[in-house]
């Protein structure tokens, strides 16, 4: 398959043989692009032929290929719009009542998965109010120590079930089993019977060809213009993070949602393996977010009074991340140029208002790793996530502030980047044995590289100026932000290795070290007033 993929690329052309062997490609003719064509609708196994059968003689699914309308002059809103359009041929196929969404990259781990979610749809007491049950999102190529932070296993494990306990568990985009009622648009309301009356559209009696043909006019554009689509219906347009606010829109409708984190995970997928892959990541979903937080969904406005205060301010711990990227910059930045100057900042030892600064630096980090080492992290896992926490606040999270406000001003419109999961072997090599890889010149290296020898910078300096001091009054007076600098040179430790140590091509390249050396030796060099 992989040969005959490389060749059609590289003739431009389907074959003739190709072609005549699957009716599908018929439709794909020259003029075809991808954003301009015609919707295309195929139903590659009919689950309904006695014949469609496996290996083992296992009935085989309805198994349908679809490609919706695009068209250049028309916005095709990315996954949201894909997952409206899937929505509706589904519809005209099957009317299930229940639809589970997988992005194309995981996989189903738990044959029993599909039981243990319609458990929750169907149970007597509450199963009517469930929209949707969220299971967690897990991956199968974490190595031992989650070199980026990527499993979220406090949010997994902590935060999630929190939030579930006020019954409004955020819809996360994958892995999720939906209601189809409920994700049509419909209101709950408390005579809201579980017998649900599903209209016979006869679908079994169609033949294929007459279900390809309707199902196409679902998939145009035509039919979706200036409806509700992608408002009050289906998945809302107009936001990177359609899963967050199309969860918060069909709870403040009056429904619940679940989130379910069984011990055999059901479902795996693959985790960006490189830096600047978790960076476009992070940028996409945390920009997603902090949209949703400054518009008219916003949980504090539109949730008001449809769901539990608890509720809106666990949307808000996710939708404010990028925010939170200006104080991470600040004690990035600001004390360790005071700490080069001899400017104190913070209360000296011996005053008590030296206390409370301790306690928080104690409790906050002794929390944080009693969580970590209680989801099953390791101690080397929980300090690569600290490391991978200021790496991401004073990068991906900056920048996705910056495209916010340009976004708000009207000055850009909305952009989906898609997460790179293909890699070389010399890239997994370097993954697998948890070093760290950079290797492009991004501006966001960049910053990284500044950051880094800016304080490495800060902490020679600061030491040297309490060295020839030799006062412990001045030791006494910038004792917390010497312990801050410290911090942030050691967990800058792969910057530094990635900028003057490594050969490989994973390293930062020599045109980041000279800039970021310039750029943080300039900071250095101005006057602090």
């Amino acid at each position: 398959m992989e040969n005959r993929i490389d060749s059609t690329v590289e003739m431009g052309e389907i074959t003739k043989e190709i072609r005549d062997q699957h009716k599908g490609f018929s439709e794909w003719n020259s003029k075809v692009t991808k954003q301009d064509h015609q919707p295309i609708v195929k139903i590659m196994i009919d689950g309904r032929d006695k014949n469609a059968v496996d290996i083992y003689g296992g009935r085989l699914p309805m198994l349908v290929y679809m490609a919706r309308e695009k068209r250049p002059q028309w916005p095709h809103n990315f996954k949201a719009g894909a997952m409206n359009t899937l929505i509706r041929v589904s519809s005209e196929i099957s009317n299930a009542p229940f639809i589970l969404n997988l992005d194309c990259d995981m996989y189903v781990n738990d044959a029993d998965t599909i039981q243990e979610a319609l458990c929750f749809f169907l149970d007597e007491k509450r199963g009517h109010e469930i929209s949707f049950v969220q299971f967690s999102q897990n991956y199968d190529n974490i190595t031992k120590n989650d070199l980026y932070g990527c499993t979220l296993s406090v949010i997994n494990n902590v935060e999630l079930p929190g939030i579930d306990g006020y019954g409004a568990t955020p819809y996360c985009g994958s892995g999720c089993f939906h209601r189809r009622e409920s994700l049509c648009g419909k209101i709950y309301s408390k005579d809201y019977t579980k017998e649900r009356n599903i209209e016979d559209k006869n679908n079994t009696n169609k033949t294929v060809n007459e279900l390809e043909v309707a199902s196409k006019i679902l998939a145009s554009y035509n039919f979706e213009k200036e409806t509700q689509w992608g408002g009050k219906m289906g998945l809302i347009y107009g936001c990177s993070s359609e899963d967050f606010i199309t969860g918060l829109a069909i709870q403040c409708r009056g429904w619940k949602s679940h989130y379910y984190n069984p011990n055999r995970k059901a479902f795996l997928g693959v985790a960006p393996i490189t830096l600047n892959d978790v960076l476009i990541q992070q940028k996409r979903w945390s920009e997603g977010m902090f949209q949703i937080f400054l518009s008219k969904y916003c949980p504090f406005i539109y949730g008001h009074g449809k769901i539990k205060l608890g509720a809106q301010m666990g949307y808000c711990i996710y939708l404010l991340w990028v925010p939170f990227s200006l104080p991470t910059l600040y004690y990035v930045i600001v004390p360790p140029l005071c700490l080069l100057h001899g400017i104190s900042m913070f209360p000296q030892v011996k005053s008590l208002w030296f206390l409370p600064f301790a306690y928080v630096i104690v409790a906050r980090n002794a929390c944080s790793i009693a969580e970590a080492l209680s989801c099953g992290d390791t101690l080397k896992a929980w300090w690569n996530w600290q490391q991978m926490w200021v790496i991401r606040w004073t990068t991906a999270h900056f920048f996705a502030f910056i495209n916010t406000v340009v976004r708000q001003l009207g000055l850009s419109e909305t952009t989906f980047a898609i997460t790179g999961k293909v890699v070389t072997e010399d890239v997994l090599k370097r993954y697998e044995q948890e070093i760290i890889e950079f290797g492009s010149s991004t501006i966001m290296f960049t910053i990284i590289a500044t950051l880094a020898m800016l304080n490495f910078f800060s902490l020679i300096g600061g030491i040297k100026k309490i060295v020839l001091d030799l006062e412990l009054k001045v030791l006494d007076q910038l004792i917390l932000q010497l312990s801050l600098n410290l911090l942030l040179v050691m967990l800058n430790i792969p910057v530094y290795q990635a900028l003057f140590i490594r050969n490989d091509k994973g390293r930062i390249p020599s045109s980041i070290l000279f800039k970021s050396i310039v750029l943080a030796s300039l900071a250095c060099l101005m006057p602090i007033i």
